[in-house]
C-alpha cells in the first residue's frame, strides 16, 4: 500500500501544532505499518533535499538575506515545485520519496523563519580539514548562506509552515504511487550547531528548549502519516566544525547528550517510522578528520529511529561497509547507505551502484538496505549547485538501475 492509499490524517496547515499527549506513541500509528523494507528487492530513496527550480532559489536567496516574498505567490511556487520533484523521483524510479525540501533555504537554518529568537548573526564554523591546507583554504569560498545566531527566547511564530509543508507534498502524491513518503526536519543537535547560542545560558539549557519546540514539528509529520527523518550532521560533522579541539571521548560525550534530546523529543513516535540521517558534511572537500564511523557508531544506534541514513560512496567513507562485519546492526534496525556522492557530477557506474548495495545486503541483510544517497543534492538553495540539477536526476536513475542489478543478484 502507497502513501496515498493509505487512509491518513493529513494535519491541516491552519491548524496549530499540538504536542501528544504522554504514552500516546500507539496512537501515532493510526493504521500505519512500519516503514518499509527491501522484502522483494532492494528500494531506493534519498537524503531529502532534491534541486529547486532557478526561479525559487532567486527567491529562497532573497529570503534569507532578509527580503520577504509575497506569500501566496512563493507558497504556489513551492505547491509546484514540490508536485515536480514528486514527479521527477518517481520517474527516476526512486521508491521512498519527499518533497525535496522545496520550500526550505536550508535542512537546518530553515527554522530562524518558523521560530522567534533568532535574530542574531553566527561566524561561519572553520573546516578544520580545509584549515591544514592553508594554501588550498586561501582559495576555497566561504558558505553564502546565513547563519542566524540564538539572541532571544525561542517560541513559535509559524507554526503552520510544517501544515504546508505536509499538505504541498500529500498534494503532490495524488496519482504518483511511491512505496512510501518522508519528511525531513532539522535535529535539537545540528540546530544548536550551526544557530549559535547567544542566549540561553548553557548549550544544555538551549539544546532542552530546541528539543520542546522541534517535537511539536516531528509530531505533526508523524502525525500526518510520513516517516519522518530528522537529520543529524551534529553526531559526525561537528565533530571537525565545532569539537576538533576535543578528544573523541570528549567529542562522544557531546554526541551523547545530543541523541539523549532527540530521543527525548521523538518518544512519542514509533521508532519503526524514524530515520536519521547521519553526515560528515556535505561539501567536497579533505575529510581527513571525519571522525570514523566505527567510533560514533554505538551512540548513533542508542537512537530512536529503526532506519540509520550514511554516507557510503564518497572516497572518505565509501571503506566503512566493513564496520558492520565487526560492530552487529541491532535485529531492528535498517540501513540506508549512500550509493551515489552528492558532491560530484559524476554519474555512478549502474553496475558500481549494485556492487555497494550487495557489500551491505551480505553483511546485515538484503531486507535491511535502501540504497539511498550519501547527502541531499540542495542541502543550501544556491545559485551555484555542488553537482548540476539535470545531473541529479540522471545519477537517481542510475541509483534505481543499479538496484535492479542489486535485486536480481541478492533474490536469484
Amino acid at each position: 500500500m502507497n502513501i496515498v492509499d493509505s487512509q491518513v490524517h493529513l494535519w491541516a496547515a491552519d491548524t496549530p501544532a499540538r504536542p501528544w499527549p504522554p504514552g500516546r506513541a500507539q496512537d501515532a500509528r493510526a493504521g500505519l505499518a512500519a516503514m518499509k523494507r527491501s522484502t522483494e528487492r532492494i528500494l531506493t530513496t534519498h537524503t531529502g533535499s532534491l534541486p529547486r527550480p532557478w526561479d525559487l532559489v532567486a527567491t529562497l536567496e532573497a529570503l534569507d538575506a532578509g527580503t520577504l516574498p509575497e506569500p501566496a505567490a512563493f507558497e504556489a511556487r513551492v505547491r509546484h515545485a514540490v508536485a515536480e520533484a514528486v514527479r521527477k523521483q518517481v520517474a527516476a524510479g526512486v521508491d521512498v520519496v519527499n518533497d525535496g525540501e522545496q520550500g526550505k533555504v536550508g535542512y537546518s537554518t530553515y527554522v530562524r523563519h518558523r521560530l522567534s529568537g533568532f535574530d542574531g548573526s553566527s561566524v561561519v564554523a572553520q573546516r578544520a580539514d580545509w584549515a591544514d591546507f592553508p594554501e588550498a583554504l586561501a582559495r576555497h569560498p566561504r558558505s553564502s548562506v546565513s547563519r542566524p545566531s540564538c539572541t532571544g527566547p525561542i517560541e513559535w511564530r509559524d507554526r503552520a509552515a510544517v501544515g504546508k509543508d505536509v499538505g504541498n507534498l500529500a498534494a503532490a502524491l495524488a496519482g504518483m504511487k511511491p512505496a512510501e513518503a518522508f519528511m525531513t526536519a532539522a535535529s535539537p543537535g545540528v540546530i544548536a550547531h550551526f544557530l549559535r547560542n547567544e542566549h540561553y545560558p548553557s548549550r544544555e539549557a538551549y539544546l532542552a528548549r530546541l528539543t520542546d519546540v522541534m517535537k511539536e514539528e516531528y509530531d505533526a509529520i508523524a502525525r500526518a502519516g510520513f516517516v519522518l527523518q530528522v537529520d543529524c550532521p551534529d553526531l559526525a560533522m561537528s565533530r571537525h566544525l565545532a569539537f576538533a579541539e576535543l578528544s573523541t571521548a570528549q567529542f562522544l560525550k557531546i554526541a551523547e547528550a545530543n541523541v539523549e534530546a532527540l530521543n527525548h523529543a521523538l518518544r512519542d513516535i514509533p521508532p519503526d517510522r524514524l530515520r536519521l540521517h547521519l553526515c560528515w558534511g556535505n561539501y567536497e572537500g579533505p575529510h581527513h578528520r571525519d571522525v570514523p564511523l566505527r567510533d560514533i557508531l554505538p551512540v548513533v544506534l542508542r537512537a530512536r529511529p529503526h532506519a540509520i541514513s550514511l554516507e557510503g560512496a564518497n572516497p572518505r567513507h565509501e571503506h566503512e561497509w566493513a564496520v558492520f562485519r565487526d560492530l552487529k546492526l541491532p535485529d531492528d534496525k535498517i540501513l540506508i547507505p549512500g550509493v551515489l556522492d552528492s558532491t560530484t557530477n559524476f554519474i555512478e557506474h549502474p553496475e558500481l551502484v549494485a556492487q555497494r548495495i550487495v557489500r551491505y545486503a551480505e553483511v546485515v541483510g538484503r531486507e535491511r538496505v535502501i540504497a539511498g544517497s550519501d547527502c541531499g543534492f540542495g542541502t543550501f538553495a544556491r545559485s551555484t549547485p555542488q553537482v548540476e540539477p539535470e545531473i541529479v536526476w540522471a545519477k537517481l536513475a542510475a541509483m534505481a538501475e543499479g538496484a535492479r542489478l542489486a535485486s536480481a543478484i541478492l533474490w536469484r
